[in-house]
């Protein structure tokens, strides 16, 4: 029995000597997990990744309001895609599954795995972190957030530090949770934008609601604007894209997203 995860064995160099011999071949199982899911997802279709705390109860409004998202966007057209576990990833695949959708899970190797929800149509277990993390965007049109911790953290400025960068294109966010989300969102306006460490319009990339429907309205008709390509510069106007996935003109929340 393995006392810890492959994450934790790729990334500590302490100890034997001996990871010079055996991380060339980690390549060779990384290669593999990328193959795997690249080649179950290729075909997904439209698709919008749900995040929020596994320890979500089933009593917790947020769960009921998950199980909406995931409903909403499965009627919209679009597989929901998850990290596959319990609390809020459980709720939203139970939407899109009871609505006839596709539902999916990217679960991961953890220390306290507690194994894929049954709500689940389609599911990969990965041993690495950017591996699944890779998944969850290259073949999502957008991001929906509720409540959760360190891990949705994680994906949340994943996503948002791609969006600025340009390496996505039409991406929209979706903040579900006001009284959850309003500190963090006072925090980046009063402490990082305020010293000039993100610009305005940077806030601008988040949309916030405590509706389902809304949730689901915006990202569908965000991820359904044409995108132009405009080179390595932005696109003006209404399609509201540029070059590698950079927002110009309006998006959709308000205001411009800036090219840097």
């Amino acid at each position: 029995m393995e006392t810890s995860t492959t994450d934790q064995r790729l990334l500590d160099t302490r100890g034997p000597s001996d990871w010079v011999h055996t991380d060339p071949w980690r390549v060779l199982r990384i290669q593999s997990e990328f193959v795997e899911g690249f080649g179950m997802l290729a075909e997904l279709g439209s698709a919008i990744s749900v995040f929020g705390s596994a320890r979500t109860r089933v009593e917790d409004p947020m769960y009921a309001m998950a199980e909406r998202v995931g409903r909403g966007l499965a009627e919209a057209g679009y597989a929901v895609i998850t990290g596959g576990g319990p609390g809020v990833m459980e709720a939203a695949n139970k939407g899109a599954s009871q609505a006839g959708g596709v539902s999916v899970g990217l679960g991961i190797e953890l220390p306290f795995e507690q194994g894929m929800n049954p709500w689940v149509d389609v599911g990969i277990n990965f041993r690495y972190f950017f591996v699944r993390k890779t998944m969850f965007v290259k073949y999502a049109q957008g991001f929906v957030v509720l409540p959760g911790g360190f891990g949705t953290f994680d994906e949340l400025f994943e996503a948002l530090t791609l969006i600025q960068t340009r390496k996505v294109t039409s991406f929209p966010l979706v903040l579900i949770g006001t009284s959850y989300w309003s500190g963090l969102l006072a925090w980046l306006r009063d402490t990082v934008l305020a010293d000039g460490k993100i610009k305005p319009a940077d806030l601008e990339m988040l949309h916030l609601t405590d509706d389902a429907d809304e949730a689901v309205e915006f990202v569908v008709q965000a991820s359904r604007r044409p995108v132009v390509d405009a080179g390595n510069g932005s696109a003006a106007g209404e399609a509201g894209l540029g070059g590698n996935g950079g927002r110009a003109g309006n998006d959709g929340n308000g205001g411009p997203v800036p090219p840097d």
